[in-house]
């Protein structure tokens, strides 16, 4: 379960106050994995990113029963200066579970090679997705926040990310942001839509595509 109570997020752009999210409450429910769409800019990394607790909102708070994960597509859990290695077991300290184990199952997953054991600023956008998305899938969360990372690689790359993604959601819930909507209606229940600061939920995630697709017409 998360919930949101009279949650609000704005930013100051161009001297303008631009409202992200709007004052809001609600309940999503525990084991769920939602679609959250919305046009590009609408906030929705920043959502995942309140979620998660790497920002604060301005107003309200976020409550949960369970644990979440970083928001994996975002590198801000780790260390530019730190080798991949040592960024794995850096996790696997702070979220209490088998050092070895992790670094294992990331080192063979991402297949990284020699670029494991270097650091995070030498390796491209797609390397440093397939990192975190590694450490992630290697530690069991009661809620996953994926932001655009299961297209990352090559196809046999992405088909190996989206089983091991399948296989944790049948035990857990997630946040899912992806513009691959045959994507999302494969690994998602219900539906999320953020547009402009208001946030709409969906039992069924084909009823949130269909009210996206005609915001985006619109």
């Amino acid at each position: 379960m998360i919930q949101f109570e009279n949650i609000s997020k704005s930013f100051w752009v161009n001297g303008k106050r631009k409202t992200v999210i709007g004052n809001f409450d609600l309940t999503l429910p525990s084991g769920k994995a939602i679609a959250l769409l919305g046009r590009n800019g609408a906030g929705k990394s920043t959502l995942l990113q309140l979620v998660s607790g790497n920002l604060r909102p301005d107003t309200g708070k976020i409550l949960s029963d369970g644990s979440i994960s970083w928001p994996v597509g975002l590198a801000g859990a780790f260390h530019r200066d730190l080798t991949g290695a040592q960024n794995v077991r850096f996790l696997a300290r702070i979220y209490g579970v088998d050092t070895r184990s992790l670094e294992a199952f990331v080192r063979d997953f991402a297949e990284l090679g020699p670029h494991f054991r270097m650091p995070l600023r030498s390796y491209s956008s797609g390397m440093r997705s397939r990192l975190t998305f590694g450490a992630a899938m290697g530690i069991k969360f009661d809620t996953y926040l994926i932001d655009e990372v299961t297209a990352v690689g090559d196809a046999v790359f992405r088909q190996k990310s989206r089983a091991v993604f399948r296989e944790r959601v049948k035990s857990a819930g997630a946040l899912m942001v992806s513009h691959n909507m045959e994507e999302l209606r494969t690994f998602c229940d219900a539906g999320m839509i953020l547009d402009h600061g208001h946030l709409q939920y969906f039992e069924n995630v084909e009823d949130a595509i269909e009210q996206h697709q005609r915001n985006m017409r619109m």
